[in-house]
């Protein structure tokens, strides 16, 4: 009798058909419970649109509204690695650099360049500023052309001097919307070299274009939405007769006029640092 009891007291707590209520509840309670959260959880998906309204009406589709940002821009290089070892004796050694060289400078072809782009006035920025609330877009972009990197556009030697053990590197500062990397018409420009010990090893180092520089009409960039042709300007370095056979660490910086040095809170900050060893023995 005392199990029946039990079993019937918890029916009851489920379905009592005494009172006609469900877990505790009749039909009308349920129906208006429900009808509250129903409408509270309305209310707060409308907040939340509204919020969200009010807040992209103060976004500019080109252009950031808030730029957080470091006061120097960091730097890239094409190949990349930390560390690139060369056997002239080996084409495995070096034909995934070429490969790469090749893929990277594509977009950068004369032609493709004729048609997607202008070709600017150097030694001045290219600015190309909003009338009021008219939006000058979409915005056009300077041709920076293949040829421009002369001994290390692939154009000449499709081995970029790894072959003959005289390697190209690309360089390339990262965007940075708005950037004027300089100032009094001086454009920035790299300068590469051999950390302290390996200083007498790193030997003659050619740049293109002349004197490593990024020309100032590269400048300002818009934007991915607003500048969609927008070329990089790149830097080519290649280097002519460092020591053979031995690991040397280099370093590569930007130099301007407008563009605070690295600090030694962020390394990489307008610099960049790789090891090349190039071997020729079999």
């Amino acid at each position: 009798m005392a199990k029946d009891a039990e079993k019937s007291t918890w029916k009851n707590t489920i379905w009592n058909p005494s009172t006609r209520e469900f877990c505790g509840r009749t039909a009308s309670s349920w129906g208006l419970i429900l009808l509250f959260y129903l409408v509270f959880y309305i209310f707060l998906a409308g907040m939340f649109c509204l919020t969200m309204y009010v807040m992209l009406q103060t976004l500019d589709d080109h252009k950031p509204t808030w730029q957080d940002r470091l006061s120097t821009p960091g730097m890239m290089i094409r190949p990349r690695g930390d560390t690139m070892e060369i056997n002239t004796h080996n084409t495995e050694s070096w034909d995934m650099y070429t490969k790469t060289l090749d893929n990277f400078l594509s977009s950068y072809n004369n032609s493709l360049q004729a048609e997607k782009n202008d070709k600017c006035p150097p030694d001045q920025y290219f600015i190309q500023a909003d009338s009021g609330d008219v939006k000058n877009n979409p915005k056009r972009s300077c041709q920076f052309n293949r040829s421009l990197l002369q001994e290390c556009s692939g154009l000449n030697d499709h081995t970029y001097g790894y072959q003959a053990g005289k390697p190209c590197i690309i360089i390339k500062l990262n965007r940075v919307i708005g950037m004027l990397p300089g100032k009094d018409g001086q454009a920035p420009f790299v300068t590469c070299g051999a950390k302290k010990e390996d200083s007498d090893k790193i030997g003659e180092v050619a740049y293109y274009p002349e004197n490593g520089a990024f020309n100032l009409m590269y400048y300002p960039y818009y934007g991915k939405k607003a500048q969609v042709n927008y070329s990089q300007p790149l830097v080519a370095i290649k280097f002519l007769n460092i020591t053979l056979n031995e690991d040397i660490n280099i370093e590569c910086r930007i130099i301007s006029n407008n563009i605070p040095p690295g600090s030694e809170r962020d390394k990489f900050a307008g610099k960049v640092s790789f090891k090349l060893r190039i071997n020729t023995k079999q």
